[in-house]
């Protein structure tokens, strides 16, 4: 019985049946080499949500993926969300749910319960998930340290305390990507009147990726990227043809106001956006490590 290192460092048996020869994995760990040194001492934002986060084993590996980023001298940035959850505490609690463009109305008393939903069991459970897997993550939302001063997001009707990031004061994640430990942001702001805003998750990370010049912002989703007319999927988007293909109807519906984002966080400096499917085993190694990449990337040129 020979002994191996697994991805998150820690030592575990391998059996002698098994399925790959040590020839193939230094092959693999050779053709990645490249990857991992284009991504070396850089920041990744990876938005983490939808059904990777519901799912128990998926989310191991996500924990895993995020130790091994960190071991290969990458910086992630974990921010996650959390509708469902939040929508199942409520209806525990039998508080009402209403939504306006697909966006929670929140009034004072919900927002506690947002909060202490996203601040507290989902983000200390991807805390104590990554810590298992072999790395050190530290849970915190965008109140400490004032990370995230939050606006009213404005609107026809009035969603209560729903806000936007005004202003991301990126000193405390600077301190933290310096040491062994990844940061876990759940998307909570507050204001300059020190009222809690509920945040976007898509849109508090791309905040935090243009705040913190991410090389990458991955937003992992339960679909497999943007889709063309038939179907396949589009690889790589440039922002000079997102809203060709907005007005021709290739990109609709929910994906929209998705890659309306994407364009203005490329804008803000950060060189790709990656949409993925967060349903696929290590879609996030995939991206980074592999040729082929997964997903769609969003860029400034194609």
């Amino acid at each position: 019985m020979t002994s191996n290192f697994s991805f998150n460092g820690a030592m575990t048996k391998q059996p002698k049946n098994h399925s790959v020869s040590p020839e193939t994995i230094t092959e693999i760990l050779s053709d990645a080499l490249p990857f991992m040194q284009r991504y070396a001492g850089k920041t990744i934002v990876v938005k983490y949500g939808g059904h990777a986060m519901g799912d128990e084993k998926l989310s191991r590996q996500f924990a895993s993926d995020m130790a091994q980023l960190k071991l290969s001298g990458i910086n992630p940035i974990v921010v996650h969300g959390g509708g469902p959850q939040i929508g199942a505490m409520l209806e525990k609690l039998k508080i009402n749910s209403r939504f306006i463009e697909g966006l929670r109305v929140t009034c004072g008393e919900t927002v506690e319960v947002v909060e202490m939903v996203l601040s507290g069991s989902i983000n200390k459970g991807i805390v104590g998930a990554i810590n298992r897997a072999g790395g050190k993550a530290i849970g915190i939302s965008g109140k400490d340290a004032n990370l995230c001063i939050a606006r009213k997001l404005e609107k026809k009707a009035d969603l209560g305390f729903v806000g936007e990031p005004d202003l991301i004061q990126p000193e405390l994640l600077e301190t933290i990507i310096k040491t062994d430990a990844i940061p876990v942001i759940a998307p909570i702001g507050v204001s300059r009147q020190g009222d809690t805003y509920n945040i976007n998750a898509d849109t508090f990370a791309g905040a935090i990726a243009v705040a913190m010049k991410a090389k990458r912002l991955m937003l992992l989703t339960d679909v497999r990227g943007v889709l063309d007319t038939d179907g396949e999927l589009i690889s790589e988007l440039s922002v000079e043809k997102i809203d060709r293909f907005i007005a021709d109807g290739t990109i609709h519906g929910g994906m929209i106001p998705k890659i309306q984002s994407c364009k203005s966080v490329v804008k803000g400096g950060v060189e790709g956006v990656i949409i993925l499917d967060g349903r696929k085993p290590h879609s996030v190694l995939l991206e980074l490590f592999t040729p082929h990449g997964e997903g769609t990337r969003i860029s400034e040129w194609h």
